[in-house]
């Protein structure tokens, strides 16, 4: 992998995704085999956390670990950065003590600066902007269901977020028809869709059941994300056609996947029936979380 960071799908190729996705199956079957690889040995990740987390932290965290390194938990309230401190300072300062940062924050402008400033490898573990560990999860996902990705079709349905912008990207990069279906004032990223647009297998409509026609992945996330949270009642009614349920699932190819990034609102944009119903494909996407990020580590902090 030729890059020293990872910001965003949009600065990778398409081999460096599948390099990425090659070696997290690698791992996760030596994990299941109980096959040590200790790759990072001595390595330590601090991780800063400016939003909450079930999943980045704990997969991080156990999969530095399981790589033989140490994870540092820094939240932003304990950071000299949750006070003001410049993000260059704090990059420069870090990079003295630790071989790598994982970041959680609002802004992508925060990211970037970190690996500008700073002297070691720098991960997005999510912006507003894009969450590319999730969306590299999810195709190792896709993989290890459909054997391929070449010439499948992903659909997204619900709001254009940071889901949304990673899934395009990284589906588009590996190969991929990406569909998505959002009300027209919910769109993906125009950095996003400017990127998608010299794809003919890239589409957006605002119905769900076009979009979802002879998917073989559907997938979902929340109407209102982190941040979001006083604009949920308002949202509930906007995306209120924007639920996976059975009659998207009848649009779709009879044995499509379904996705959702998790934590999952049974009731809003998934029918409690369709998530119990494809539950195995969510709960190995959560786990692939661990493996993915693992690979992550590997390639840029070995």
């Amino acid at each position: 992998m030729n890059q020293k960071h990872l910001l965003k799908l949009l600065d990778l190729s398409g081999d460096e995704i599948f390099e990425i996705l090659d070696l997290a199956d690698r791992l996760k079957y030596e994990r299941r085999h109980s096959i040590p690889h200790p790759l990072l040995a001595g390595k330590t990740l601090g991780m800063i956390f400016q939003k909450s987390s079930t999943r980045t932290r704990v997969s991080f965290e156990a999969g530095i670990y399981q790589l033989g390194g140490q994870g540092l938990f820094l939240s932003s309230r304990d950071l000299q950065i949750g006070r003001g401190e410049p993000v260059e300072d704090t990059a420069r300062v870090l990079s003295r003590y630790l071989d790598g940062i994982m970041i959680r924050t609002f802004a992508q402008q925060e990211v970037e600066a970190l690996a500008k400033y700073g002297s070691i490898p720098v991960i997005n573990g999510l912006t507003d902007f894009c969450h590319p560990c999730q969306v590299l999860a999810d195709l190792q996902t896709i993989r290890e269901y459909k054997k391929s990705l070449q010439g499948r079709k992903l659909c997204f349905i619900g709001d254009g977020n940071n889901m949304a912008n990673s899934l395009i990207v990284g589906g588009l990069k590996t190969g991929m028809k990406v569909s998505v279906a959002t009300p027209s004032g919910y769109r993906p990223a125009p950095e996003v869709l400017a990127f998608a647009k010299d794809y003919p297998e890239f589409s957006w409509v605002e119905d769900p059941i076009e979009a979802a026609a002879d998917a073989d992945a559907v997938y979902t996330d929340v109407w209102a994300s982190m941040g979001q949270e006083a604009e949920q009642q308002a949202r509930a009614a906007i995306f209120s056609s924007y639920q996976v349920n059975r009659a998207v699932m009848a649009s779709a190819k009879p044995d499509a996947i379904v996705m959702h990034c998790l934590p999952a609102h049974r009731g809003e944009e998934i029918t409690a029936e369709i998530f119990e119903a494809h539950a195995n494909e969510i709960f190995d996407e959560a786990e692939n979380r661990l493996h993915a990020q693992k690979a992550v580590m590997a390639l840029l902090m070995k």
